[in-house]
């Protein structure tokens, strides 16, 4: 296993540094009060564009969906910010809605992120280790990777598979995190950072 970036990620990576670290630095400053919403775009991120479910978020928030009985369907429907699966998604923030209480006194509490990551990932509707660890950094936990296509493709970019790993099992997503880690270590980069690294490289731009 190679014990450096690969060349293109290092230099994308110096080039960068400073707006990997104010972002991470950013998700750490991100108030209590806007820990729904972030679920909310967690909730509407799989499959759909990641901008697309900004904008939901955005407008959940003007509307006080928090607090307000809607329909969100329409917002997630609208061709400018089109989520796919729209229909169960938008059941799965009504259930989320209906939840919060226990799921806000679960974020205040002790425990470790890692807990609560698996806290979520058995109790939310939906969500799994993925979407738990994207929103937990989010809200500014860190250390939790969020193994998405573009983290394990450049998990084989970078040496540490032949061919993208399969995420079938809890034990197993956890197994290829603790390579990342581990790698991570090797190179006296974060995951955090890495994290954001290979989503920029992928799109251009680093975006939560």
């Amino acid at each position: 296993m190679s014990k450096a970036l690969p060349d293109e990620l290092q230099a994308k990576y110096s080039a960068i540094r400073q707006e990997i670290t104010a972002s991470i630095e950013h998700f750490s400053q991100v108030k209590v009060a806007d820990y729904f919403y972030e679920l909310c775009f967690c909730i509407c991120t799989p499959q759909s564009k990641a901008k697309n479910a900004y904008v939901v978020q955005l407008e959940l928030q003007n509307l006080d969906f928090r607090n307000k009985e809607f329909d969100p369907t329409p917002l997630l429907r609208n061709p400018a910010n089109y989520i796919r699966f729209h229909n169960q998604k938008a059941r799965r923030l009504l259930e989320m809605r209906e939840q919060y209480d226990e799921i806000e006194q679960m974020l205040h509490s002790d425990d470790s992120p890692f807990n609560k990551r698996r806290w979520l990932t058995e109790n939310l509707k939906g969500f799994g280790m993925k979407e738990s660890s994207h929103f937990l950094r989010n809200i500014g936990c860190r250390d939790l990777a969020i193994l998405d296509r573009h983290i394990l493709k450049h998990l084989v970019n970078c040496g540490l598979y032949n061919e993208i790993p399969k995420l079938g099992t809890i034990s197993r997503y956890l197994e290829i995190e603790k390579e990342f880690k581990n790698y991570a270590a090797d190179i006296n980069v974060t995951i955090d950072e890495l994290d954001l690294l290979f989503w920029s490289y992928e799109t251009g731009e680093i975006f939560k």
